[in-house]
């Protein structure tokens, strides 16, 4: 399929279906609780709702989003909490959430700075839910990855932040990659990740990701290439030939790339909605309402 075939399709296609999880509340959009929730819900009764994954909150949120969600009304929440600070918070907030009218669809917990990997699992415990563990980026990461990998847990990379050292090299990232999708360790990835493909934002001047690299680099890594090739194509910042890549990956490449490469939050769900549509991946009529 080519770009333009792309844009003939009327539902999300395969590449993009749940993408994109909610991180309103997060920066740097910010968004109030109160306001964040209601636009969540609109977002997945949407046309593109196919591209919505869960409302992201972090753990302190909890206690304020239940008379929200009780005086609201309505279906369960679909959502997924952070804890970060690590598996202490994360079994508060599971137990906080099993109070509430929600779907919990996942726990995302940091690995406090100096745990090492057999303490922490032993604090976090059995948790029946996807658990996504923040994969620090020092010494640790080999460990808590075949950790991970064992209790058949999932990963979750920080791609980016409010400082330039908090945004990976194309080559650490790439060495992340690989090593996960060698494990069997599906991810997610957040922050950071403002556009489908790198490039250098004008006002901080930090080289960004794109959500659309990584799922190419996540390609070639399923594909058994090497981490110099995966850096390659997350240093890439030719967004009509990315376009055309993604578009092209046949449906198991897609399945498999999408298997490893399960989310990324973002605090905008319209941004890469539009942007993706600009680029020919997503039909217009997706959109809810014209720019």
């Amino acid at each position: 399929m080519d770009v333009g075939e792309a844009a003939a399709v009327t539902g999300v296609p395969a590449f993009a279906a749940g993408l994109c999880d909610d991180a309103a509340v997060f920066p740097p959009g910010l968004a109030p609780l109160d306001v964040a929730v209601p636009a969540h819900r609109a977002h997945r009764s949407a046309p593109y709702a196919e591209l919505v994954g869960p409302l992201i909150l972090p753990a302190s949120a909890l206690d304020t989003l239940d008379p929200l969600l009780r005086d609201a009304g309505g279906p369960p929440l679909d959502l997924s909490v952070t804890a970060p600070e690590g598996p202490c918070q994360a079994a508060k907030a599971l137990a906080k959430a099993a109070e509430l009218p929600v779907d919990l669809r996942g726990l995302e917990v940091a690995v406090p700075a100096g745990m090492e990997a057999d303490e922490f699992f032993r604090l976090l415990g059995t948790v029946d839910v996807p658990v996504y563990v923040e994969v620090p980026r020092d010494e640790r990461r080999p460990s808590i990855i075949d950790a991970i990998a064992e209790l058949g847990h999932r990963a979750k990379f920080r791609t980016g932040g409010v400082k330039p050292h908090l945004y990976p090299s194309p080559d650490e990232l790439a060495t992340a990659i690989k090593a996960v999708v060698d494990a069997g360790v599906p991810f997610k990835a957040t922050a950071g990740l403002h556009h489908p493909v790198r490039n250098t934002d004008p006002e901080t001047g930090f080289h960004q990701h794109g959500f659309l690299n990584l799922l190419l680099a996540t390609d070639a890594a399923a594909g058994d290439r090497p981490v110099d090739e995966l850096s390659a194509v997350l240093a890439d910042r030719d967004a009509p030939s990315i376009a055309s890549r993604v578009a092209a990956l046949d449906e198991e490449r897609t399945a498999a790339a999408r298997a490893r490469f399960l989310s990324f939050g973002t605090c905008s769900i319209t941004d890469p909605l539009n942007e993706l549509t600009d680029l020919g991946l997503l039909a217009p009529a997706l959109q809810e309402t014209p720019r």
